[in-house]
């Protein structure tokens, strides 16, 4: 197994070669106006994608997340649903990497197999980074009017959380 990947790139960059020449592409300009075009686009959202890791880290080190948490949690209380799953629900949807992390706590605090550690994996794998993906490819493509796709997919992100905290409760 080790060998075969470690010959995957080597042969797909020779059948590609072989490819090229076969169609008599001039291949090494082909590899150029590649690269041009690769990195035109990444200078076209790298601006994207610092305000998005700048506006996170801001957003985490603020402890806002938590004071939201502390805020909702008699709220959620009401209506049954556990506060450690608040700051995963808020967060999914702006980063996956931070989201990872919050689960990663749930699950080492509370263990895989309790309710709320469900639920958190649940909603890892059903709820996607929306805001991170609008900002991203909405950007890379030039759409500048994102109003329905954002609240499209946080609604489609809270019904996610909300039908994860129904399934977990039917099933487990």
């Amino acid at each position: 197994m080790q060998l075969i990947s470690s010959l995957i790139i080597p042969t797909i960059v020779l059948v590609v070669i072989v490819h090229g020449l076969i169609n008599q592409v001039n291949i090494f300009d082909s590899f150029l106006k590649g690269v041009k075009e690769g990195l035109k686009m990444t200078l076209d959202i790298f601006p994207t994608i610092l305000a998005m890791i700048i506006s996170i880290n801001v957003l985490l080190k603020s402890n806002i997340i938590i004071d939201l948490t502390h805020v909702l949690s008699p709220v959620f209380k009401v209506i049954n649903i556990p506060s450690d799953i608040i700051p995963l629900a808020l967060m999914r949807p702006i980063s996956g990497s931070s989201s990872l992390i919050i689960m990663n706590n749930i699950l080492m605090t509370l263990g895989p197999d309790s309710y709320i550690g469900r639920v958190a994996s649940v909603i890892q794998g059903s709820t996607d980074t929306t805001i991170y993906i609008i900002g991203l490819y909405f950007s890379s493509v030039g759409i500048k009017k994102i109003k329905y796709a954002l609240s499209v997919g946080l609604l489609a992100d809270l019904s996610c959380v909300i039908i994860a905290l129904i399934m977990v409760s039917l099933f487990f």
